[in-house]
């Protein structure tokens, strides 16, 4: 096992290397904890004129953001993110791998890089491995996306939708498409946000 260390270099290393990150951004969750739903809201408008005049980056942004959207997360859906999933969101935006066992949220843990590239207003596609989670997904974290004003859509391979909230389509019994309108394929692509298999 020492070889591989040796090699590839040990994960507590990396880690550590994000650990200033996760402070800036456990050290904005007093200021952005008093934000109201319009004002979290805002944010986004706000991260997006911020890019567009390219006097930042995602990189910038990203403590902010990732304060912005565990606010959101506590506010919609009674969940917070732990500084490991802060880790892990970091460390996805980065374009590497984060290995998460089940249970250790890992949805909840993408909401964090997803919100930050949709910023950039070039789309985010999230490939998951079935329609059942496609659909469950979308629906479950496009409460919080929409929240914050990000259009959230999935694509099965029957159908596709948009999250739109308080939608209840009397076909469908499942809890994961009460938020979900039936759309084209072509409005599905143009969310910002969109989930697939």
């Amino acid at each position: 096992m020492s070889i591989f260390k040796k090699i590839f270099g040990s994960n507590e290393r990396e880690i550590g290397k994000l650990q200033p990150i996760v402070e800036k951004i456990n050290s904005l969750e007093p200021e952005i904890s008093k934000l109201s739903g319009e004002g979290l809201k805002a944010k986004t408008e706000e991260f997006k004129k911020r890019l567009q005049d390219e006097k930042e980056t995602l990189d910038d942004i990203l403590p902010e953001a990732f304060a912005v959207v565990r606010e959101a997360a506590k506010q919609v859906i009674n969940e917070r993110h732990f500084d490991v999933q802060l880790v892990g969101g970091i460390v996805l935006h980065q374009g590497k791998i984060a290995e998460m066992k089940t249970g250790e949220g890992k949805t909840l843990t993408s909401t964090l890089p997803i919100y930050l590239n949709a910023l950039s207003g070039k789309g985010v596609h999230v490939v998951t491995v079935n329609d059942y989670l496609a659909k469950r997904d979308a629906n479950w974290m496009g409460s919080i996306f929409h929240f914050l004003g990000i259009s959230t859509a999935c694509i099965i391979h029957d159908a596709s939708y948009i999250y739109e909230p308080k939608i209840i389509d009397s076909d469908e019994v499942s809890v994961e498409m009460q938020n979900m309108k039936q759309v084209s394929r072509r409005e599905a692509y143009g969310a910002d946000i969109t989930y697939g298999t």
